[in-house]
């Protein structure tokens, strides 16, 4: 047997394409960490109780006045959809930049009303603080955007991710508040409106520069997956940190140190990505090294090897693109009709005509109409209960404890996504486990007064609640179609400006008449009329803890109704994100 010799070569272990996709990975990366740090900054509407009571005395407002400027913010949120109508016009950093300016305009005018610097009428302020919630509605359309771009096969986990980061702005901001001056709570407007579009500043490059998303191969998509494991395993440490330390009192100095550990944190994410991908890049330039040299040596063995790998390589070229969906199985599916009274198929796209007909689509408005949404309007309420309760110096700790479990619940919402290949159990029915800690929650509030009931309560409120935020974006597009998912998302969060109109007046309607029907609960600051007592807020923990439960059977329901259509999805898809 003849053998041909060949002149020596290099063999690369991948092909030249892929090579080059390689090299775009960091991309993608270091625009999820701009999302990240984009999400830990402008989740500023979770600060409100912290300065609420210093804006109710300066304009000398009823609680009811105080519950509209709350719902104000909300209510911006109902504007999400000319963000996406901006999108379609505008570049991402352009409008991240008009973001920025809208909670510059509508915090900066506050802080200046608390200064006495301007004067203000309850109409304007309550104009700034619907623009102020607009501004964190259309951060968030950026952040969702360039996710879904970015990991169109694991944009599940990418969003849990950086929506969880959101949960932990409250405590951000307080360290940043306490290290500058703990005794003044104007600083969080002040702050809400600087950090944010300093932070639009600092992303502004990752967010300019936005290379095209690559296909992905198995292998990518498998190493992508350990990334964000390790991504994961950084955001909890975060909140463990976050939790830990800034639970426990400390000096301006003290604050100081930790907010610079807080900010160490928040540098790891940029830095794991480019240790993984330098590995994987020292590997394989350490692999073809020793392959040329072998080849230069062993002519017969590299002639053999070299006949092995062509095969391998032309598989490897040959790789099927892994998109959000499989577009020839949706035109399959597509044919099939579905049932007027159940789902019978996930990711089926719904026009928002279609989606509103949809029983399945009312079950689901009405579980976070009643679950997650009294949670945050609890939130916006912190400030005066834990005033009427006679906590007052822990409403920052109270505001950090609701922010940092809210950030393990987003966390936590991952958990499917990880155990998809060993559990198979439908989104729906975890997420009708999240909710069960909400009416035990109120009903522990209504029974007791206690310290160590507020904090409990208000831990187990955060979790389920920050479940619920970061599983509701995944949930819309399995349950009512991928592609439409931002129109159908923004049309299931109108319930979050209603609940906190509802269950706020609600509460103010409780907090105002129980002030004014007993002169031993009821305490004068000035033009305000304060309520002290458990008994400003129990019938409303009643009421709250009724309506959760509406909402906890509402989502079994729903988990009914689709756990068949989450049984043959992953029959049909064991492996798909």
């Amino acid at each position: 047997m003849k053998i041909k010799h060949r002149k020596p070569q290099n063999l690369p272990l991948l092909p030249v394409t892929k090579q080059r996709r390689m090299m775009n990975q960091p991309g993608k990366w270091v625009a999820l960490v701009a999302a990240i740090w984009i999400q830990a900054f402008t989740g500023t509407n979770f600060d409100f109780p912290s300065y609420s009571s210093n804006l109710k005395a300066a304009l000398g407002m009823s609680q009811v006045e105080l519950n509209y400027l709350a719902v104000a913010s909300d209510v911006g949120k109902a504007f999400g959809w000319c963000s996406g109508i901006a999108l379609l016009y505008f570049p991402l950093w352009v409008v991240m930049l008009m973001a920025a300016s809208m909670g510059f305009l509508g915090y900066g005018l506050q802080w200046l009303l608390l200064q006495g610097i301007v004067s203000l009428p309850y109409s304007m302020v309550y104009l700034l603080c619907l623009l102020a919630g607009c501004s964190i509605c259309w951060f968030n359309t950026i952040c969702y955007v360039s996710c879904i771009q970015k990991f169109p096969t694991n944009r599940a986990l990418a969003l849990s991710l950086i929506v969880s980061f959101n949960g932990v702005s409250a405590a951000l901001y307080t360290l940043m508040a306490n290290a500058l001056d703990p005794n003044d709570a104007s600083l969080y407007l002040l702050l809400n409106a600087l950090v944010p579009l300093i932070i639009s500043v600092v992303t502004f490059l990752p967010i300019l520069h936005q290379p095209p998303a690559q296909p992905s191969s198995a292998d990518a998509t498998r190493n992508d997956s350990l990334t964000f494991i390790c991504l994961y395993i950084t955001a909890v440490i975060t909140g463990l940190y976050l939790i830990t330390f800034n639970s426990t009192p400390s000096s301006k100095y003290g604050a100081q140190l930790l907010l610079a550990g807080a900010f160490a944190l928040l540098l790891v994410p940029l830095c794991l990505p480019g240790i993984w991908s330098t590995h994987k890049w020292l590997f394989r330039i350490a692999s073809t090294g020793l392959s040329s040299v072998l080849h230069f040596r062993f002519n017969l063995v590299n002639h053999e090897l070299q006949q092995e790998l062509i095969p391998i390589e032309t598989e490897r070229s040959g790789t099927k693109v892994i998109t959000p969906f499989d577009y020839k199985e949706k035109e399959s599916i597509s044919r099939k009709m579905m049932g007027k009274e159940n789902l019978t198929v996930l990711e089926e796209e719904h026009s928002a005509k279609m989606l509103i007909r949809r029983l399945d689509f009312w079950l689901y408005f009405v579980a976070y109409f009643c679950g997650g949404t009294i949670g945050l309007v609890y939130s916006n309420n912190l400030g005066q209960i834990s005033q009427s309760l006679g906590y007052s110096s822990l409403t920052s700790s109270l505001v950090t404890l609701y922010s940092s479990c809210s950030f393990f619940g987003r966390l936590i919402s991952a958990g499917p996504d990880f155990m998809r290949e060993k559990v198979h159990f439908a989104r729906t029915g975890w997420l009708a486990l999240a909710l069960v800690p909400t009416p035990i929650a109120f009903i522990l509030l209504a029974a007791s007064g206690s310290e160590i009931a507020l904090q409990i309560g208000t831990g187990l409120i955060g979790l389920s609640s920050g479940f619920m935020f970061s599983a509701s974006v995944s949930i819309t597009s399995e349950l009512f179609g991928p592609n439409s998912s931002g129109v159908n998302h923004n049309i299931l969060i109108t319930n979050i400006p209603l609940g906190s109109f509802l269950y706020g007046v609600l509460a103010a309607v409780s907090y105002d008449s129980t002030a004014g029907s007993s002169n031993q609960t009821a305490a004068a600051l000035g033009d305000v009329v304060v309520c002290i007592g458990r008994k400003c807020y129990l019938q409303t923990f009643i009421w709250w803890a009724c309506i959760s439960i509406i909402g906890l059977a509402s989502c079994f329901l729903l988990f009914r109704r689709t756990k068949p259509a989450y049984d043959r999805h992953y029959e049909s898809n064991p492996n798909k994100t």
